[in-house]
């Protein structure tokens, strides 16, 4: 298990220095393309790229810490960390959008004569929308993997970062084709873009710490897993919860009463496993035992007992 973690803590890493050595490059490009080139939009987006530094930073200190082992004080281990750190990344999604987007409207309705980008921001646009396009299909897939979530939400960064170019790059065109204003305006929706990822980073961030159950779905797969195991009658309760990107399964299976404990134990030490090989994602799974009462066969010598009317 102490391996696993390790690995899981390395790769995370080696995918989020990356994706930090691609954002620093970027950021330094669209940086200058937007100041030489006078595009408001790319320095909106270089502003956005920027924020992905800080969330690389947030994503390795959230996986290192949320990676360590149970303790005396933290018996049920750190993962939270890790959901923390998620949940830092959507408010800095959402500061950076409406921080471009007032920057945006600020410069639509100044009033001043607004000139046409230079050809550099349109070619900063297009590089960048490549590039972050990469950042999230590299990230993603080791999200998964992992079952991080603080890496799933910086992928969807990266996704955000390539959706806010794509409107640099629409905007900047259409400023370039003598409608300047399509460049603040890129900014404003380029906003609304960022906006909407923060919101699902943070409400699934949320969910985590808050101890949500896990998604209806799962619950049935989890159900099915555990009827499939030998001597399981019924399932009679089952509640989950998140914790950090993990999962607590607790369940109560319905047993043969007629069985001896010994027997009945290892039918819910069976269906511990099953649920726990199956389905990485849960951290522990408890398991309780109900007897069924089973109706005694009755033959056809058996008399038949007569309601009688008093």
């Amino acid at each position: 298990m102490e391996h696993n973690k390790q690995q899981k803590e390395h790769l995370a890493i080696q995918v989020t220095v990356v994706t930090m050595v691609v954002n620093i490059l970027l950021t330094g490009f669209k940086l200058a393309a937007g100041i030489l080139a006078s595009s408001g939009a790319m320095l909106s987006d270089a502003i956005h790229s920027l924020s992905d530094l800080v969330s690389d930073v947030i994503v390795i200190v959230g996986v290192r810490l949320g990676g360590r082992g149970a303790d005396e004080n933290h018996p049920y281990g750190h993962e939270r960390l890790e959901s923390l750190a998620s949940l830092s990344l959507g408010a800095i999604l959402a500061i950076t959008g409406v921080s471009i987007a007032w920057s945006g409207i600020q410069t639509m309705f100044s009033g001043q004569t607004l000139a046409a980008p230079g050809k550099l921001a349109l070619i900063a646009a297009v590089v960048s929308i490549a590039l972050k396009e990469g950042c999230y299909w590299y990230t993603i897939l080791a999200a998964k993997k992992l079952h991080s979530t603080a890496m799933r939400a910086n992928a969807w960064h990266h996704r955000s970062d390539a959706m806010s170019s794509v409107g640099s790059f629409i905007g900047i065109f259409f400023a370039r084709m003598g409608m300047p204003i399509f460049d603040p305006l890129a900014a404003v929706v380029i906003s609304l873009f960022i906006g909407k990822v923060a919101y699902d980073v943070l409400k699934t961030s949320l969910a985590q710490l808050l101890d949500c159950a896990v998604n209806q779905e799962m619950v049935q797969e989890l159900k099915q897993t555990a009827l499939a195991v030998e001597g399981v009658q019924t399932i009679d309760r089952m509640r989950t919860r998140q914790f950090g990107d993990r999962a607590y399964v607790d369940m109560d299976i319905g047993l043969d009463s007629q069985l001896q404990l010994s027997q009945a134990h290892a039918i819910a030490e069976n269906c511990h496993h099953a649920i726990e090989e199956a389905f990485p994602q849960v951290k522990h799974c408890m398991v309780h035992m109900n007897p069924v009462e089973t109706a005694p066969e009755v033959s056809d010598s058996d008399p038949v007992p007569v309601a009688t009317a008093s």
